[in-house]
């Protein structure tokens, strides 16, 4: 579960089932009661109905946890990290940083660290999209260390500058106007 949303299709489908749970987070719920092989695969196919899977592979069940970590701190984070991301994920799942770099790399095809910037790369997009922000409070909110980093990773990933990214999208806007 990687947003808000998937959240409110779990606890709706347990209630459905009539089961009760004490929380449902991204990527984990917790069920009171003990439930059947039955009640699993109910459980298991009204998910996939609203797209959602369930895990039960513990390799599978770690990585979404740090995809659903990223996920968080890039999207529904405003706090600054006082640690390195690194200390940070190791801290909040409870291993060792190597480890789990290791086993999302071999799993995903990528590095964490990839899979990072490109959520914080659209993160940005989307702050740019809304023009509520300057570049430089976006640099800042997204923990970048100036402009100039911001800029160039932005670059390489969408092969576009964010200004120029904005006149695109202020150009699309404008032709729109104009139907």
């Amino acid at each position: 579960m990687v947003c808000i949303r998937c959240k409110m299709v779990v606890k709706d489908e347990l209630t459905k089932l009539g089961l009760h749970y004490t929380t449902v987070e991204l990527g984990e719920a917790d069920i009171v009661e003990d439930i059947s092989a039955e009640q699993y695969d109910r459980i298991k196919s009204a998910l996939f109905r609203s797209g959602l899977e369930v895990m039960d592979d513990k390799k599978s069940v770690l990585i979404q946890k740090i995809k659903n970590v990223i996920i968080e701190m890039v999207h529904y984070t405003e706090q600054p990290l006082t640690i390195n991301f690194s200390e940070y994920l190791a801290e909040r799942l409870n291993h060792d940083y190597t480890y789990l770099a290791n086993l999302f790399s071999e799993v995903q095809g990528t590095t964490i660290e990839k899979f990072i910037i490109t959520h914080k790369i659209e993160r940005v997009k989307e702050l740019l999209v809304y023009n509520e922000l300057t570049l430089t409070e976006i640099a800042y909110l997204m923990h970048y260390s100036s402009v100039a980093h911001l800029s160039t990773q932005f670059k390489k990933v969408t092969g576009l500058t964010p200004s120029h990214f904005k006149q695109l999208k202020d150009k699309r806007r404008s032709m729109l106007e104009d139907m």
